[in-house]
């Protein structure tokens, strides 16, 4: 059995909650049910000897590939002028990191991410940039704006109301944790950001620091929820120096959201999730709603997991 130490609350349908879980290696965690799916592919890499930095990479390219996941990649909701905008981030082993943001036209901006890395001198490329870079580097150009989006959209074009309205069901990121065999640890994530909010607008998601980091001596943090919150404390960053200090995933998970609950009056009106995960295995979660959970990967098979949360 991978689930070596810990316990666990009561379940529900949508799975157990966590209470605090230490895993053995190799495993994946990710944000969201949507994980599920994303970690069997990332497991198939890990479980087989490959490298965190493959597997975290592959993992989320299937929510990027699946039209029916409205906040990533293909399919995901425009914003307001009736773009589809694509955010994302990875980060290996070593430090190394890369990230695109307002990207359109491309399916899989985590490997247009993967590139900016491993191919140019920089971490970030935006925008027109950042396509000109993805079709230099063989990438095809296509129209992500699927049907049953185009209808969505066209449909809140009747009232506009430009500030997103959240819903802790249904979030707008896929982030990813990975080790592997060898003890190394990656990190990815990649969104279509808030449906219908500013052209232009960028989110948390493509931060280094904010909607995702890791440290391969420490461990690693994702984030989820509304972008602006989290990019205010560089919440993923925060995680991993807390757990630097010998606080446990789960503790530091709800350190970050209560602080970023005592700056933001309005918390209630938002959701922010955080998942987290040490370089020993061990995992921990916390959001600010109820409704967030995460999935993990592990040699005992796949779990999804409720998280606690402060309302």
């Amino acid at each position: 059995m991978g689930l070596i130490t810990g316990h666990a609350c009561a379940s529900d349908s949508k799975g157990k909650t966590d209470d605090y879980l230490t895993y053995k290696k190799p495993i994946v965690i990710s944000t969201w049910k949507n994980g599920v799916q994303a970690n069997a592919t990332a497991w198939d890499i890990i479980g087989k000897g490959g490298r965190s930095l493959d597997a975290v990479e592959n993992g989320v390219k299937v929510v990027e590939n699946d039209p029916e996941d409205m906040s990533v990649g293909y399919g995901g909701r425009p914003d307001r002028d009736g773009h589809v905008t694509l955010d994302a981030c990875i980060m290996d082993e070593n430090g190394n990191c890369g990230s695109v943001c307002a990207l359109e036209h491309i399916r899989h901006p985590i490997s247009v991410a993967r590139k900016v890395m491993e191919d140019t001198p920089h971490i970030m490329l935006a925008g027109a940039g950042a396509l000109q870079f993805a079709l230099e580097k063989g990438f095809p150009k296509e129209n992500l704006l699927t049907e049953k989006a185009r209808r969505e959209w066209e449909k809140w074009l009747q009232t506009a109301q430009y500030k997103p309205i959240i819903n802790i069901e249904n979030h707008d990121t896929i982030g990813m944790l990975a080790i592997d065999t060898f003890g190394n640890m990656s990190g990815a994530c990649t969104t279509s950001g808030m449906a219908y909010k500013l052209h232009g607008r960028v989110g948390d998601s493509p931060i280094i620091g904010a909607g995702m980091f890791c440290d391969n001596d420490v461990g690693g943090a994702v984030a989820t929820g509304t972008g602006e919150l989290v990019m205010r404390t560089l919440g993923s960053f925060l995680a991993v120096e807390l757990l630097r200090n010998g606080a446990s995933p789960k503790e530091v998970a709800e350190d970050v959201v209560n602080r970023i609950i005592k700056k933001t009056p309005d918390y209630k009106d938002h959701q922010i999730g955080f998942l987290v995960l040490s370089k020993s295995g061990d995992v921990g979660a916390y959001a600010i709603q109820p409704g967030f959970n995460y999935a993990i990967h592990s040699e005992n098979g796949p779990e999804l997991i409720d998280s606690g949360s402060f309302l």
